[in-house]
């Protein structure tokens, strides 16, 4: 996502697609069966990581992204 956003953005009264369509970039998103982009990831303990480090180290793997889950 090229544009920055605010937490404003992302606190909206109630789960509505109205409000949280504009930020998603499906066009932009990997095609079912593909792999996904490799990118840094930290730890709570804010120790980097990526997502191929701890793919490799799992068999399954589950990434949380802020509120939208």
């Amino acid at each position: 996502m090229s544009e920055r956003l605010s937490v404003s953005d992302y606190n909206y009264e109630i789960f509505h697609r109205r409000y949280f369509s504009k930020l998603m970039k499906w066009e932009d998103s990997p095609a079912v069966g593909s792999d996904a982009p490799d990118f840094p990831l930290w730890h709570l303990d804010k120790s980097e990581t990526s997502l191929s480090q701890l793919w490799g180290e799992n068999k399954f793997l589950i990434v949380e992204f802020g509120s939208f889950t």
